[in-house]
């Protein structure tokens, strides 16, 4: 499913006053619900909201607008509560202006609050939100909320329920000897139909075959013009076909869990979603599983409920392969998430992301001040540190194995799989078609002591009338160092020093293959370096699930207030695409 296109925040200092942000956040409840009516006739009418060319200016959502009221929380003003920071709390006397109808939208639209509230064993009650809220800032408000683009789909949930996923209502799961572990559903392998669903008139299934480049244009046509964009629909991933083969195509990989479906008249591809087998080590557990990826459909027919349709059959193909779980990822909330972690950027080329409208600047400071904030050495300093090459597969696999074994939900990697993910075709690291680069670090006898990799994606700047129409985003990706493996009493400050050396010098070859932004989540052992390092906090979130599979909530390498926390590292060990 869709990862969360995201971007750097900023927390201005001086603003409009807190009482301005107090107007805009009573936005009545007639307002909402009128909103929600003319978005439900829109739809049930079949009108194309989508459709650019026709549609007319389009009112600020209700995410929008709480978010932009919150936004103003941080306003300087002759109120002696007003914060002068958008780090610092809510004003108390601000918070309690609000009615319990636009407090419940304020902590409903945020998943990381809402989730840290059941953990404690609080319930959702107004007063309990009403002072979770004033020990909350703005910042920590706006990036914890979830995607607004599935806004109706998450308030009623009407699918999910019918599937095997946790739900929202049951206990709180934040002790693991209080969750029973193992599947939710047993499923009868003589009871899955060996056909699909039958879609809606004009349309039809198709397995889309990859090995044919016209059909993978196809499938990379349709996720350039109608995957994910952030909230405010600047930016929009750009999956290459390169990038597609490598995504698509690991082993073990089935033409069968490629589905498309297809307009029957002009055989266009409009939908499309994706599995490849993994196997997931979760708690100890190991289970094969699919990871379900690149869910979607052509803007225009959203209001078709192609979605639903679609991962149900994949659901059914993954069945008859004798595949009965799945892992996927989601920037919108969903039933329910057991991991949500927060996107983190670092500027490489810092002009450029301004220009573009990507990184703000922030208030007080300058632009050359920023470009030499970010500036990075022209060299690397590990010792021993080169390129992977497939010769190296043996031992960065045991290293890597090992290293995941300190993870709660890890993917579990064997040769061939290493020499798949870390090892790339293309051998020049400053080639534009390369997709993943992977460096180890050789000791002096020839043992491989560590390794790490980052992987591209690109970003199309929508809009943009400037000739800087791509972001070129480096993500980190796996890693491991022997490092790890020390005593236990200094474990963490010798793993933390090693990680900032070895990420450092990832940062310095990404500049110098030519990259925008590093972007990492806070899973694995990310939260040693974030900060030191130099990435700041993006405004997006990607929620990690499991397909009916049922297991405690796993720490996402932040705490209830949505901030870099390293004791809550260690939960999270599966990098989606």
């Amino acid at each position: 499913m869709p990862q969360e296109e995201s971007k750097p925040i900023d927390a201005p200092v001086n603003q409009e006053a807190v009482n301005d942000a107090v107007q805009n956040l009573k936005l009545s409840d007639e307002q909402f619900k009128e909103g929600d009516k003319l978005k439900e006739a829109a739809e049930s009418s079949g009108e194309d909201n989508n459709d650019d060319s026709t549609q007319a200016p389009a009112k600020k959502s209700k995410k929008k607008k709480i978010k932009d009221a919150v936004s103003n929380l941080t306003s300087s003003s002759k109120t002696p509560a007003a914060p002068t920071s958008a780090e610092d709390p809510l004003p108390a006397s601000t918070v309690d202006k609000l009615s319990d109808s636009q407090i419940n939208a304020l902590v409903q639209s945020n998943p990381a609050l809402a989730q840290a509230m059941l953990k404690g064993g609080s319930s959702l009650d107004a007063r309990s939100m009403r002072e979770l809220l004033k020990s909350v800032s703005a910042a920590d408000l706006m990036t914890g909320m979830s995607s607004g683009k599935n806004a109706k789909d998450m308030a009623n949930y009407k699918f999910w329920s019918t599937q095997p996923v946790p739900r929202f209502d049951e206990k709180a799961a934040s002790a693991e000897k209080s969750v029973v572990e193992g599947p939710i559903k047993e499923v009868d392998p003589t009871k899955v139909s060996t056909k699909p669903s039958p879609l809606v008139a004009g349309f039809e299934w198709s397995e889309v075959d990859l090995l044919d480049e016209a059909e993978l244009k196809e499938v990379q046509e349709l996720l350039c013009n109608h995957y994910v964009e952030d909230d405010e629909a600047m930016f929009r991933f750009n999956y290459l076909n390169e990038t597609l083969n490598w995504a698509l195509k690991a082993p073990g990989w089935r033409k069968s869990w490629h589905v498309g479906v297809r307009a029957s008249k002009s055989r266009k591809l409009v939908a499309f979603i994706s599995g490849v087998p993994v196997r997931l080590n979760v708690r100890g557990n190991v289970i094969n599983t699919a990871e379900i990826n690149f869910l979607c459909v052509h803007k225009k027919l959203r209001s078709k409920r192609l979605a639903p349709v679609l991962i149900m059959e994949i659901t059914r193909r993954c069945n008859l392969e004798g595949i009965y779980q799945a892992i996927y990822t989601a920037g919108v909330v969903l039933p329910k998430p057991v991991a949500s972690c927060r996107y983190f950027h670092r500027a490489l080329d810092w002009e450029k992301l301004y220009n573009v409208g990507f990184s703000p600047l922030p208030h007080g400071s300058t632009k050359m001040r920023q470009i030499s904030k970010y500036r990075l050495p022209e060299r690397t300093v590990t010792p021993g540190l080169r390129l992977m090459r497939a010769e190296d597969a043996d031992q960065v696999t045991d290293l890597l194995q090992r290293y995941m074994k300190r993870v709660k939900m890890a993917q579990e990697f064997n040769k061939e799989e290493v020499l798949h993910w870390f090892v790339d075709k293309e051998t020049d690291p400053k080639s534009s078609k390369r997709v993943v680069w992977t460096y180890v670090v050789e000791d002096n006898n020839k043992k491989i002591t560590d390794f790490f990799s980052f992987y591209s994606l690109e970003s199309s700047v929508i809009h943009n009338a400037s000739h800087q129409s791509t972001i070129r985003a480096a993500y980190l990706f796996y890693y491991a160092t022997e490092s790890a493996f020390g005593k236990q009493n200094d474990e963490d400050d010798v793993l933390k020093a090693r990680l900032n050396l070895l990420v450092k010098d990832a940062l310095i070859l990404a500049k110098q293959a030519k990259f925008d932004v590093f972007n990492a989540l806070t899973l694995l052992d990310n939260p040693l370096f974030l900060s030191d390092q130099k990435f700041g906090p993006g405004d997006g979130q990607l929620h990690y699930y499991l397909f009916n599979y049922r297991t405690a909530d796993l720490p996402s390498g932040v705490d209830s207030k949505n901030q870099v926390d390293a004791r809550q590292r260690g939960g999270v060990g599966v990098v989606m695409l």
